[in-house]
């Protein structure tokens, strides 16, 4: 009998107890063993215990695919069939799928409740309705999922009605993960294209008018260690060949360029790897998305939609006909079915579960939307398991006590922030460069939960070390249940999602919060800031980092070599006042999300890994005509007598913003009159000498700060390259050939920046944080 010891220490991980899963089941519908011998199995590769003798052979199969060496030669490749015949004749199931034209959803509708009903209900469905498919229940402080789980699965069974039940198929091990609105699982293999169909199904079931996709395909469980393989396995292309015709236009398109060729045998068994698996997959979602028809599965073409009519009511958002007028709501709006459900569920994201209210009892639709767990739920956990960051974030003990309210829309956010709000919408840099190396479902799973751990814990601490509740005043809407006086959390979180974030936050504080982000992010995953329960399982360390890091930077200051990260945040920070169009704001802010993006892309092939911040304040709707980069080379790009100005300096690295951030405080202690402030910026357009002469002669008047002023903007930003001088309020790019400036965007936010008096104290790197 083979040791039951040495088999278990195989399957740390979930992902060897999922294709033991599959093999055991087999190919068709039912199982090759019956339900209670395979669960036994899972028992025992979970928990230590004696696996079933039936299965043992099968299981020892699976271990050894875990320790395969990769073979260098197809003479190597050519045994593998004989040597592992259960793994060559076998196949196992991928699911890969997603929610689609996600902002589309979430912001048609233009009020607060109906865009957090939005995102919420999509966040509900990715992260426990489609996880309850394998039989997954949430782990909460709060709630208990386990009656909504049984009627999710009760859901599936019925919709998809064959023997055995797909739920029975499926176990929580089968799921590589189930985040950012996706989800990567196992399955076997014929219940693949049922799983697809269900995952589609259930977006259109819960939201009705979401789009989604869902794709599946059969492998040979062999192909999940070594990458795709020709049915007659001696036709596969493999190294020998690799080697011959790595020059090949195609052969290049398809596994990159080799400028080493002692890295040769390393970039071909990168890409034969369970990558090309998901790479299929993605090519295959980019299809069904497209409307392409798959084979055997429903068709995607026409997209859920509702008929309207010219002579019926339409709801608010002007979208679909609206099916009831609600009077006991503000403004008493008419709802369709789909913005009812989305205000729904924004009611109870505020208290996760509550008493239906009485104007969606008078409706009479049967729809219930469950437990929603709101962000703040999940923020406040942090919270109070982490009592230095509740410390900073209620400030003392009086806040903690009172009723903090969530605001119900952007007016309120905005009555907190002289009414100017901050749409902040972070992204990933190089994930897809990250991914292309990772080779295993392990990695693919450790690399997943490490980005949403690291992605989560920066928000949450950027939030408590930078906002507190703060009493609104001014509200004059009578319907409103928060009135004068009233302590609300001063932000709203729309979306966390892989390695997605969109927040809307005071606009005195949203170049702090995007910069923490950044900073914390890659702090995280370098295990510079302990998770307490939470390890970082990858590697993301940028080995043989010799570059000087102040080459990247615009700002004079040496600042000592930083460990750069593998993966970084690029951030657009949109500052606009309160009653900006929301879906307009959203549009630019994902502009200068792009933006910066587009600049980290072009340091990245200087060497510089970290995060860039691109931000823009728009204090009039009717400021940009187009679109943000149109209206800066347009309207702040000057050709002055054959030089090039540009009056504008965004985006910016995160030592930059930093240092950007440091002069804006500088100004503001300088107590620089305002006017004078603006008569520069308006001398910016009339060339770089008539700035600098205005600037230095008003600087020179100031009765105090000028020394903070020359220390924190002039040394730091402004000294001239070829002298020892300075050239405020300007900067040379050697290489552009062009002088640009910080202060016009200094004096756009010289009023709407506030610092405190003692700036909160970054989070140690020994920290830990629950």
């Amino acid at each position: 009998m083979q040791n039951t010891n040495s088999i278990i220490s195989a399957f740390a991980s979930s992902i060897g107890v999922a294709i033991a899963w599959c093999l055991a089941w087999g190919d068709e519908r039912e199982p090759q063993y019956s339900l209670e011998v395979l669960r036994q199995m899972r028992e025992a590769l979970t928990t230590g215990k004696e696996v079933p003798e039936e299965v043992q052979a099968l299981v020892k199969q699976v271990q050894e695919l875990q320790n395969l060496e990769f073979p260098d030669t197809l003479e190597k490749l050519k045994q593998l069939p004989e040597k592992y015949p259960l793994l060559w004749n076998s196949q196992i199931g991928l699911v890969y799928g997603s929610a689609t034209k996600i902002k589309q959803y979430v912001f048609e509708e233009s009020k607060l409740p109906d865009i957090r009903g939005a995102s919420g209900l999509l966040d509900r469905i990715n992260l426990v309705d489609l996880p309850a498919f394998f039989n997954v229940i949430p782990e909460s402080p709060i709630y208990n999922y386990n009656i909504q789980c049984r009627e999710i699965k009760r859901w599936l069974n019925i919709n998809f009605d064959n023997k055995p039940n797909l739920s029975d198929a499926l176990i929580p091990e089968l799921i590589i993960y189930s985040t950012g609105g996706n989800i990567l699982a196992f399955a076997p293999a014929a219940f693949v294209d049922d799983l697809a169909n269900a995952i589609e199904k259930r977006y259109t079931k819960e939201t009705l008018t979401a789009n989604s996709c869902a794709v599946g395909e059969t492998f040979r469980i062999l192909e999940t260690r070594l990458g795709l393989l020709k049915n007659n396995i001696e036709e596969t292309f493999w190294l020998e060949k690799y080697q011959k015709e790595y020059q090949n236009s195609i052969v290049e398109a398809y596994f990159g360029k080799i400028d080493d060729l002692s890295k040769i045998e390393e970039s071909f068994e990168k890409h034969k790897s369970f990558n090309e698996l998901t790479t299929k997959l993605a090519i295959r979602f980019n299809q069904r998305r497209s409307g392409n028809k798959t084979e055997n599965r429903p068709t995607r073409c026409y997209p859920p939609m509702f008929e309207t009519h010219p002579y019926l009511r339409r709801d608010e958002g002007e979208k679909r006909s609206a099916i009831a007028h609600i009077n006991q709501l503000t403004g008493k709006p008419y709802l369709s079915e789909t913005l009812i459900r989305k205000r729904r569920i924004g009611d109870r994201a505020k208290t996760g579960i509550s008493e239906t209210p009485k104007w969606y009892q008078d409706i009479g639709l049967e729809w219930e939307p469950g437990i929603v767990e709101s962000w703040l739920d999940k923020f406040e956990d942090f919270l109070r398991n982490n009592p230095d960051q509740c410390q900073k974030y209620y400030g003392n003990k009086n806040n903690q006590n009172k009723e903090i309210k969530i605001p119900q829309s952007l007016t309120q956010l905005g009555k907190v922030s002289n009414g100017y709000v901050a749409y902040i919408y972070a992204d990933g840099n190089n994930m897809g460069g990250f991914i292309q190396n990772i080779r295993t479902p392990k990695e693919y799973q450790e690399f997943s939960q490490d980005v949403e751990n690291a992605t989560q814990y920066a928000v949450y601490q950027a939030l408590a070390s930078n906002l507190h509740p703060r009493e609104i005043k001014g509200i004059s809407e009578a319907e409103s249940k928060i009135q004068d006086g009233d302590v609300i959390h001063p932000f709203e979180i729309i979306t966390i999602g892989g390695d997605d974030i969109l927040l809307i936050v005071p606009a005195d504080q949203a170049l702090q919060i995007a910069k923490m982000i950044g900073e914390q992010f890659e702090n995280i995953l370098l295990e510079k800031v302990a998770i307490s329960g939470v390890k970082i399982k990858g590697k993301y360390k940028l080995e043989n980092n010799l570059l000087d890091s102040n080459i990247y930077h615009r700002f004079s200051e040496k600042i000592s070599q930083p460990d750069q990260c593998k993966l970084s945040m690029s951030s657009g920070v949109l500052i606009t006042a309160y009653n900006t169009p929301i879906y307009y704001a959203e549009d630019l802010t994902n502009q200068l999300m792009k933006s910066a993006k587009k600049y980290a892309k072009t340091l990245k092939e200087n060497g510089y890994y970290g995060g860039t911040i691109d931000f823009f304040t728009m204090k009039s709707v009717t400021m940009i005509s187009s679109n943000i980069e149109e209206f800066r080379k347009q309207a702040l790009t000057i050709d002055n007598r054959g030089a090039k100005l540009k009056l504008y300096s965004a985006p910016y690295t995160i030592p930059e913003l930093d240092k950007f951030l440091a002069s804006i405080r500088a100004l503001q202690k300088a107590e620089f009159p305002k006017s004078q402030l603006y008569q520069i910026r308006s001398f910016l357009e009339r060339g770089k000498r008539t700035a600098s002469l205005n600037y230095y002669y008003f600087r020179h008047r100031l009765k105090k700060g000028q020394d903070a002023l020359k220390a924190d903007f002039e040394d730091k930003w402004c000294p001239a390259k070829t002298n020892k001088g300075n050239i405020a309020p300007w900067m040379y790019d050697l290489k552009e050939e062009t002088y640009e400036t910080i202060w016009r965007e200094m004096v756009d936010l010289f009023d709407l920046i506030r610092f405190s008096d003692t700036e909160s104290p970054q989070i140690s790197h020994q920290e830990t944080v629950r």
